[in-house]
């Protein structure tokens, strides 16, 4: 049992009931949490009903072609997928890759061999999320607070971070302080407007000092 496993939760979606029962029964001896569907319609509302966190799904399905399936899971559900085929077939591959699939597998299967390969794809599916979730923090703080968006523009002149990743600064600082983001926000701006008319009234002072030469 891996770290990983003991919180997943797994759809297998394959026509093929000794797949399901084999691959099914595998998974769950390895820790993780498994549901199966054998068409594309019970996939559906399984998911419905509890959305796992990965999808191996087949990718030549009776009712519904596999890619469709899983077009359908990234746009409609947000769930991560990874393929499985009896076929290495490279255009399926690429096509799979096109899609956004986080892994592919080939049959036979053995079980132990391709746990790492699901992990990985656990893993990279929570990355994304991560991301995606910081993405949409960014843009709401940037939406509901001037200062805020003031203040990541600052930190990005200063450091050259991108926008994420300075706004990521300014949210780790204000989770540090226990304070809120836009309190840090303000504090961060009033600081450069502050140093600014500092530095300007430095050099206007400087220049009124300096003898003018003929």
């Amino acid at each position: 049992m891996t770290g990983t496993a003991e919180s997943a939760r797994i759809l297998i979606v394959d026509d093929d009931r000794l797949v399901l029962a084999t691959l099914g029964k595998g998974l769950r001896d390895a820790g993780y949490a498994v549901s199966e569907a054998s068409d594309s319609a019970a996939a559906l509302e399984q998911i419905a009903a509890h959305r796992p966190d990965l999808a191996i799904l087949d990718i030549r399905m009776p009712d519904m072609l596999g890619t469709r399936l899983a077009e359908r899971l990234a746009t409609d559900h947000a769930v991560p997928f990874m393929f499985l085929s009896a076929y290495g077939d490279p255009e399926l591959i690429d096509r799979a890759s096109e899609i956004g699939a986080l892994g592919y597998l080939v049959q036979p299967l053995d079980v132990p061999q391709i746990i790492p390969s699901i992990d990985a794809a656990l893993a990279r599916a929570r990355q994304i999320q991560t991301l995606k979730n910081t993405g949409e923090q960014l843009s709401h703080a940037l939406e509901s607070g001037r200062e805020t968006s003031i203040a990541v523009g600052i930190l990005m002149e200063r450091t050259g971070l991108d926008r994420q990743q300075a706004f990521s600064a300014l949210r780790a600082h204000a989770r540090a302080e226990r304070r809120r983001v836009e309190h840090i926000a303000l504090e961060l701006v009033e600081a450069t407007e502050k140093a600014s008319r500092i530095v300007r009234s430095a050099e206007s002072l400087f220049e009124k000092s300096t003898p003018r030469t003929a």
